[in-house]
């Protein structure tokens, strides 16, 4: 059996960008841990990006542990500072628990997202207006049923209408 214990030097990041303000390294690595209701993320996001966009869970909590580095977390209608130590919570609701994570500091930013799984899930995205519903009986990134979508509109891309994307 595998051991259930995880070095983050030897984990394979993915890097990514989407536009000029969105990109990263992260993997997720619950599974590796053999978590099946508790998911974690490796995160390192460079100066001047984000990981997301601003969005709110219905039904998942989060939370994120800033290992290194300085930025912003975005939460509801107001703007914090951050720092290696810090804790933040993101616990599920609607617009007032909205929550993103920007580097605005000049070195990398480094922190774990850790979050509850649901089998159903529903985010919104206040700066977009967009909402997108998943069932996943296997996580989210099982993506057994995912739509994305605004109000009166048909599917529409994850990116569609983020600042910067």
């Amino acid at each position: 059996m595998e051991t259930p214990i995880r070095n983050i030097a030897d984990l394979t990041l993915d890097t990514w960008t989407q536009g000029s303000l969105y990109g990263g390294s992260d993997t997720s690595f619950g599974a590796l841990l053999r978590l099946k209701g508790l998911g974690i993320s490796y995160n390192e996001v460079q100066p001047g990006k984000s990981g997301c966009p601003f969005h709110n869970h219905h039904v998942e909590d989060e939370m994120f542990i800033v290992l290194e580095g300085t930025g912003t977390y975005r939460f509801g209608a107001d703007s914090h500072p951050i720092k290696a130590g810090d804790v933040l919570g993101a616990p599920a609701g609607g617009t007032e628990t909205a929550h993103q994570l920007i580097n605005t500091g000049a070195t990398v930013l480094r922190y774990y997202g850790i979050s509850t799984k649901a089998a159903t899930e529903v985010c919104e995205y206040p700066d977009s207006g967009k909402v997108l519903t998943a069932s996943r009986p296997g996580g989210l990134e099982a993506g057994k049923v995912r739509h994305m979508h605004r109000a009166g509109a048909e599917s529409i891309d994850y990116w569609d209408g983020e600042p910067g994307a």
